[in-house]
């Protein structure tokens, strides 16, 4: 299990950069821009309580023209992707756990998830729970128990389901019944670590995922058997504090490369056939990233955002603006980058050059999960459950 608690690891991020006066850095104030492009917002909406001072990122998802989203007070609900309409929502306070019996913890809350594939919507709880429910409407079809509690998304792909458990197991689930295939029991919990976990990672066969102590680690599909494991950080420093090493950021996949990296380590580039790195950099991150053709986009533990060339690791800009404002993973979407903030103000940023292209108050919250891009729409979820969908084009005067 994870030992460091919630205002523990708040406190871990900002030492490196503390002062000696206070330990604490004050957000960067907003500077004033000329935008360059229209952010339109398409719906907005609402599930449940939202994750508020727990620490959950709760993200959203999207399939088949849905979005799914849920709350650690127990909502789980289904949105129409284009007009924010409730498809379906249950809710656990009400309706117990779906109505199955009094063994059930009401207490339980989610915490990862949801992931949604072939029909199935997959959420894990803090308890060590696991639940399989139609994605069409919602009702159950199988609950799991694995061995802690699931605070990322699991993957669904084909007939398994990958969960990541906060002691460092990953479990592989039957998608039919929610039965266990296999269960990776050898990796490393250190006593420090960051408040998450990065979602595993399921693509030609193979699982892949950053671990609690800094490590990008692949396993086989069909049996768990692990296949490779590589550094990401060197765990140098005099104090545990500086030697905290931790990986919670999403693994990226383009074409046969892998993009990972961790806490007080680097990014890295690595050919996923050969387990052989392409380019590294020193650079230290607790959120996830995002990539498209060429570009790599990171924010870093200062909350600087960085773009670097995903053939060299060069890196192309920084955007320093925004230092200490506690951002979310990064989204690209189009020609854009956008990112949220401890005030729930969304940022816009130009991919080719890092210059703010626009602003947008989302609402009074932070923002912690990363934004969800699905095609040109954007969609976000703050703590406080608040959620949302954007599109943004380029100003006239900019065409």
């Amino acid at each position: 299990m994870k030992r460091i608690a919630l205002i523990a690891a708040i406190a871990l991020l900002v030492l490196a950069g503390c002062s000696k006066k206070s330990n604490i850095k004050p957000p960067h104030e907003l500077v004033e821009f000329t935008p360059t492009a229209t952010v339109t917002e398409l719906w907005e909406s609402q599930v449940g309580g939202g994750a508020l001072d727990t620490g959950v990122r709760l993200r959203p998802t999207y399939s088949n023209g849905a979005i799914y989203a849920a709350s650690p007070d127990g909502t789980v609900q289904a949105f129409d992707a284009k007009t924010g309409d409730t498809l379906w929502m249950h809710h656990s306070s009400t309706h117990g756990w779906f109505g199955w019996g009094d063994d059930d913890r009401k207490d339980a809350f989610y915490a990862g998830g949801p992931a949604v594939a072939d029909g199935l919507f997959v959420i894990g709880t803090l308890d060590g729970h696991v639940y399989g429910l139609d994605a069409k409407t919602g009702e159950k079809r199988w609950k799991a128990t694995v061995s802690a509690g699931v605070i990322t998304s699991p993957a669904v792909v084909g007939t398994r389901v990958v969960v990541r458990t906060n002691d460092g197991k990953i479990y592989c689930l039957n998608t039919d019944d929610g039965s266990q295939e296999w269960v990776y029991d050898q990796s490393i919990v250190p006593l420090l670590s960051l408040r998450g976990n990065g979602p595993p990672l399921v693509a030609k066969g193979v699982v892949f995922f950053t671990s609690d102590d800094g490590h990008l680690v692949a396993l086989r599909l069909d049996n768990g058997e692990k296949l490779w494991g590589i550094p990401l950080s060197t765990g140098e420093g005099r104090t545990d504090i500086e030697r905290l090493d931790d990986a919670d950021g999403t693994v990226l996949l383009q074409g046969n490369t892998l993009y990972a990296a961790a806490y007080h380590g680097r990014i890295m580039a690595i050919n996923g056939p050969t387990a052989r790195p392409v380019w590294k950099q020193k650079f230290s991150t607790y959120v996830s990233m995002a990539v498209n053709d060429n570009t790599l986009v990171a924010v870093d533990d200062a909350s600087n955002v960085w773009a670097f060339d995903t053939a060299s690791g060069s890196d192309r800009w920084e955007q320093k603006k925004l230092e200490w404002r506690w951002l979310s993973g990064p989204g690209i979407v189009g020609n854009y980058v956008v990112v949220g903030d401890l005030e729930g103000y969304l940022h816009w940023m130009q991919i080719g050059d890092g210059k703010f292209a626009a602003r947008t108050e989302f609402s009074g919250d932070a923002i912690r999960a990363q934004p969800l891009v699905v095609g040109d729409t954007v969609y976000v979820e703050d703590v406080a459950g608040n959620i949302g969908a954007y599109r943004i084009q380029a100003s006239a005067s900019q065409e």
